[in-house]
């Protein structure tokens, strides 16, 4: 179903604020033109993840010809995903250059996130960091570094030199307010030292999808099931809410002087996986100005033929906040849900890299 205007949802979508990017990618994507033609439907960013490479790599033959070619010299495991996801990833920037051209930088991006096995390593995870902003070489990749203790620290000082970064893994509001300083930190850092802070961008990924996953259990299991269905929507609201303050505060005003841009929420895991729910509910309840919404191609494809485009986060903070003293009322604890999905998230992906490295070497 069109949107009353006929504009097209994504376009909709993108006319009210919300950037759709694809949480998906893969070599046949970009060798068969779909991501392009993805692109040419109002896709404006490619993420992806551990698990989503781990896939990509070992759930076809595409990568085998370039696992044949790398094999002809001595290398190791990580040394071979590395050289494919990087290949991937900047290719995927290449196909999005003219979008983040058209945009002046807004968008027109593509991640690729550090290894999961070092995220509580702020050396490891800074070294790596720089490692990867190298060797993709484009203006418009974004680096992902989860946003645990270590690579809280990790961002600040990745944003000091200038790289762009997606803080990914975020569940708690709380974690999100030190992830913004974070931000401005490192801004601030970057700005004493005389270095320019007007091309540096980043997003702040909060999962939404996983939060009603665990809390919809709880409220289940206590007997306040008509809860159900509003702890993540309230949850990312709320951070949204903390979003607009940060960036209307004195201490951002002085930054924006100098040409800094606003770290835009990106709302990751908004793949719907209760079956009762409607299909584009994280995409629908969380459009509003200077967002990002990362679909998996399922939902981006059911947004496109019947999502409805409309402002739903203005003025969403005081009904958000009245849900989530519900859900306390309740017995639901969101900042220990989130402390225990952040670290479920990371041991998720760390399995799928290692699943995917022994992949990668049983094929070599």
């Amino acid at each position: 179903m069109k949107t009353a205007t006929t504009v097209p949802p994504l376009r909709a979508l993108s006319a009210i604020g919300t950037s759709a990017w694809l949480d998906s990618l893969s070599r046949s994507m970009l060798e068969t033109g779909e991501l392009a033609a993805l692109i040419e439907d109002g896709v404006v960013g490619v993420t992806a993840n551990p698990a989503i490479i781990e896939k990509a790599i070992l759930g076809s033959d595409d990568y085998d010809a370039a696992l044949a070619r790398l094999a002809d010299r001595p290398r190791t495991a990580v040394e071979l995903y590395e050289t494919l996801a990087i290949d991937d990833v900047r290719a995927a920037a290449d196909v999005l250059r003219p979008v983040h051209e058209r945009s002046g930088g807004l968008n027109g991006y593509a991640s690729l996130e550090v290894a999961p096995a070092i995220d509580h390593d702020v050396e490891r995870t800074v070294a790596s960091v720089q490692d990867l902003w190298a060797r993709l070489d484009r203006p418009n990749v974004m680096i992902k570094i989860p946003a645990t203790e270590a690579g809280i620290d990790a961002i600040r000082r990745a944003v000091a030199e200038g790289i762009d970064v997606n803080v990914t893994l975020l569940f708690s509001v709380q974690s999100y307010a030190r992830v913004i300083d974070a931000y401005l930190s490192g801004l601030e850092d970057r700005l004493e030292r005389g270095q320019p802070i007007d091309q540096v961008r980043s997003v702040a990924s909060f999962f939404v999808s996983r939060v009603d996953g665990v809390v919809d259990l709880l409220l289940e299991q206590g007997g306040r099931a008509e809860l159900t269905g509003t702890a993540g929507i309230a949850n990312a609201r709320h951070a949204y809410a903390r979003f607009q303050a940060a960036f209307a505060d004195e201490r951002f005003e002085v930054l924006r002087a100098h040409g800094a841009h606003v770290q835009r929420p990106l709302w990751a895991s908004t793949g719907v996986k209760d079956p009762g729910y409607r299909d584009v509910r994280y995409v629908e309840e969380l459009a509003g100005a200077d967002t990002v919404n990362t679909m998996p191609l399922a939902t981006l494809r059911a947004f496109a033929d019947h999502g409805e485009a409309r402002d739903a986060l203005s003025g969403s903070g005081e009904a958000a906040a009245q849900t989530l003293a519900e859900l306390t009322t309740a017995g639901i604890d969101l900042e220990e849900v989130a402390g225990r999905l952040l670290e479920d998230g990371i041991a998720a992906f760390r399995g799928a890299m290692d699943r995917l490295l022994a992949g990668v070497e049983q094929r070599r």
